[in-house]
Order: structure tokens, then C-alpha cells, then sequence
């Protein structure tokens, strides 16, 4: 496993991250789960990412559990705070920053977090107010260093102009070979300002993998298949687009690898990003995710994959 600097901050993160949407807590088997963080410390993967919105808090707990017995510096923890967690409590006004974190926290069972994002922008808060909470809990020492998730390029530039707040060092965007927005304006942004990628749905929540067929049953115990785990997925299972997925495999092949270590290599052919975020329902994804790590593969044979899913790739 290989390492990244996560933007202006003395984290040290690994190429491949393990996150819980839709997984831990939730779609997956409490002894499964467990199984797949004791294989990702195994191979190396150190930076373990979360939210409290993930099962309402389900998620935040098993990883506090499960991570209890482990050396707290022996991992980077990430959360995140905004989507509703009752009828009232939801967005990033001061009063929820501060309620949120002490409440993450203790489901975590830590003191503090490595790296604290803000799951969405909230338009219904001042950012100045924002920014002034998370500086407050950044200097309280609940936080180390806070980032924040599928802003805009004029909200991020907003953030830094509020004097005398911390600094953002994360940016957690979409980000693929499928979906390729950020380089846009975010990215290039972003690389300006000290702040890492962490991306989510490097694979397209699987699609990358090159399992699902056109016009075939999916595969039994895929996501797809699971009514806690396949609700978000609709829009990558088009026939057009498995059809373009396929044609990559010869490519990956070439590459000498699976099409998911292809994927997740390609994510990580771009420098501004720290970490590729994966789930993991079973410990041997994460052994075929995390070779992709030691990968040199020939910009020629990233050129070409680009120009077989043009045609139905999203976020342009």
C-alpha cells in the first residue's frame, strides 16, 4: 500500500480508503463487516471513512466498536456532518456543528476525529457561521483538520475568504472514470489551495467492476441485488453503459489487471487525489482494491479506456 500527503496537513493516508455508505451498520452482516476492517488494516489501509447520517448513526457506531480494541494512531478517521438525523437536527449552523460532533464522537468511542467534512454545503447558514464552528472545534481538539464533500468551486473560494477560520484540506467529490466533473473547476481548484481529493464511487458503486452484464440477471449477493445497498445504483445499470464497461476489460487486461483495479488505478493517476474510497462487503474485495495501489499502468491504455465510455459517461 502506498501513501498520499491529504493537502496541507500532516496526514498520511492510504491510496485506497475504506468507507461504510450503505454498508456497515446497515446492508452488511455485523461479523462480516468486522472481517473486512481487520483485512483492511492487513493490507495496509489506514484511513477509514464515515458519517453519522450512515444508518442514522449505525455506522459511526460499529466502526466505534470495532475499532476500540485498535491503537488510536494506528488510523486516520474521517466523519461527516449535515443530512438530517431527526425531524430537527440537520445542516451546519453552529449549534448542530457542535451537537454533531460531540454525538459522532461518542459513537466512535474516540476523543477526536483525524478529518472532519461537511457533508453538502448548507445554503441555509451563513458560511461565516459555519466556518466559525468548525474552527471552534478544530481548536477545542475534537477535530484535527476538517474538509467538506460536493462543493462548488465558488462555495470552496466563499470559505476561505472568512478571516481567521481554519483552513479546509479534503475535498470528498464523485469521482471516475464514469463521472468526471471535478476536474472541471473543483480539481484544478483546488490544487491552488492545499486541498486533497478524497473520492467516493471510484467504481460507480460497482459498475466498474465489470460484474454486471448487459441484458443478465445481476449477480447473486451484488450490491444491485441487495434492497438496503442497490437503491442509488439505477442510473449506471443502462444497458448502454454496462455494454461500454465491458469493452473495457480488454483494456484492463492489457494493463495487466482486473477492471476494478484499472478503475480505481486511473482515480489515482491524477496527483490531486489522496485516497480512493471503496466499500467492501466481503474481506477479498478489499484484496483485489488494494493491489491497484502498486499499479503502473501506460497513460496510452488510460487514453483509450477514456475514449470507449465518452459516449456515456456522466458529470461533464
Amino acid at each position: 500500500m502506498k501513501y498520499r500527503k491529504l493537502g496541507a496537513s500532516d496526514l498520511s493516508v492510504s491510496e485506497i480508503s475504506l468507507g461504510s455508505w450503505l454498508t456497515y451498520g446497515v446492508g452488511v452482516a455485523r461479523d462480516q463487516a468486522a472481517a473486512c476492517v481487520d483485512r483492511a488494516f492487513d493490507l495496509g489501509i489506514n484511513f477509514i471513512d464515515t458519517a453519522n447520517v450512515y444508518g442514522r448513526g449505525a455506522a459511526e457506531s460499529f466502526l466505534g466498536e470495532v475499532l476500540a480494541r485498535r491503537p488510536r494512531q494506528s488510523y486516520v478517521l474521517a466523519t461527516k456532518v449535515y443530512f438530517p438525523m431527526s425531524a430537527t437536527d440537520q445542516g451546519l449552523s453552529h449549534a448542530q456543528i457542535l451537537k454533531q460532533i460531540d454525538a459522532s464522537l461518542k459513537r466512535l468511542r474516540v476523543d477526536h476525529v483525524d478529518l472532519y467534512q461537511c457533508h453538502r454545503y448548507d445554503l441555509s447558514t451563513p458560511p461565516e457561521e459555519t466556518m466559525q464552528a468548525l474552527t471552534e472545534i478544530v481548536r477545542a481538539g475534537k477535530v484535527r483538520y476538517i474538509g467538506f464533500s460536493e462543493w462548488s468551486a465558488q462555495q470552496i473560494t466563499r470559505s476561505f475568504e472568512v478571516p481567521g477560520s481554519e483552513r479546509f484540506v479534503s475535498s470528498q467529490p464523485q469521482y471516475s472514470l464514469l463521472w468526471r466533473q471535478p476536474e472541471d473547476q473543483v480539481i484544478p481548484l483546488c490544487a491552488t489551495k492545499g486541498i486533497s481529493q478524497i473520492v467516493w464511487s471510484p467504481l460507480a458503486q460497482g459498475v466498474l467492476s465489470g460484474k454486471y452484464q448487459p441484458g443478465a440477471p445481476r449477480p447473486a449477493g451484488s450490491r444491485a441485488t441487495s434492497s438496503s445497498m442497490g437503491g442509488m445504483m439505477g442510473s449506471w445499470l443502462t444497458p448502454a453503459v454496462l455494454e461500454a464497461v465491458q469493452k473495457l476489460k480488454p483494456v484492463a487486461q492489457e494493463a495487466g489487471c482486473t477492471l476494478a483495479q484499472f478503475a480505481l488505478a486511473w482515480v489515482l493517476r491524477q496527483p490531486n487525489v489522496a485516497s480512493a474510497i471503496v466499500g467492501a462487503s466481503r474481506p477479498q474485495q478489499l484484496d483485489e482494491n488494494a493491489a491497484a495501489s502498486d499499479l503502473a499502468i501506460d497513460p496510452a491504455l488510460f487514453a483509450r479506456a477514456e475514449t470507449i465510455v465518452a459516449p456515456v459517461r456522466r458529470g461533464s
